[in-house]
Parts: structure tokens; sequence; C-alpha cells
């Protein structure tokens, strides 16, 4: 197993060091990290994200989010992973967003004003 690091690669038994309070000590007596402990650190924070196809259609679409709405969408994207849901359809107000749940990036957006209203390739929907 090896660990990303900015500038290289580091192999896990080595340790990723200088990350706050996930250090243990390994059995050479240096600070290495968790996997798990960077992984669920990441997982805690993670906020959601919008492809650049999904920026686009945002953008032709004059669709914006507030914050309080983008609140609503990732707490519906957490309800989402609870269930087990992979790709859901998110319908905040207006909007209605089609999200990967597992790598919480947002994959297209429309609004009511749009033609079509098919979505295809979800398995599950969150009204929120």
């Amino acid at each position: 197993m090896q660990i990303y690091n900015k500038n290289r690669i580091i192999p896990n038994s080595l340790g990723y060091k200088g990350i706050d309070d996930t250090k243990r000590e390994n059995s050479y007596g240096s600070n290495e990290v968790s996997f798990q402990n960077v992984l669920s650190q990441k997982l805690e924070t993670a906020n959601l994200q919008f492809s650049k196809h999904a920026s686009m259609r945002m953008n032709n679409r004059d669709i914006s989010l507030s914050k309080e709405q983008l609140e609503r969408v990732e707490q519906g994207v957490e309800c989402a992973d609870k269930k087990g849901i992979k790709d859901s359809l998110v319908l905040v107000d207006n909007v209605a967003l089609v999200i990967n749940v597992k790598s919480r990036t947002v994959i297209t957006a429309m609004n009511q004003k749009n033609d079509s209203n098919i979505f295809t390739n979800i398995d599950g929907a969150v009204i929120v």
C-alpha cells in the first residue's frame, strides 16, 4: 500500500509524517500516520465538487446555489450515502442535481426551465 504525498509516493511502512493528531508510533520509534485515520478525516471533511460538465451546465442554464442550498445538498448526499445509493438525483428547490455519492461530485444540473425532465443512470433520489 502506498500513500501519495504532494511531491512523491511514500510506501505506507515508512509513514506519512506531519499530520495533526492521527500520529502513532511505529516499531522504529518514529511517528507515522495511519492510512485509515487520514482517510476518515478526509471523508468527514469532504465537500461537494462540481465536474466541468456540471459547471458548464450551471453556467449555461443560469443556475446558482446559495450557501444554504449547498448545505442542504450536502445533507442529501449524506442521506443517500447512508442508504447505499451510488448515483443520486438530489432535488433542492427548483434545481435537480445528479451526484456521484462516493466521490461527492455533481455530474450535471438542471432547473425547471429545461425541456427534458428525464434522468437516467441514477439509483436513488433525495428531496431536500
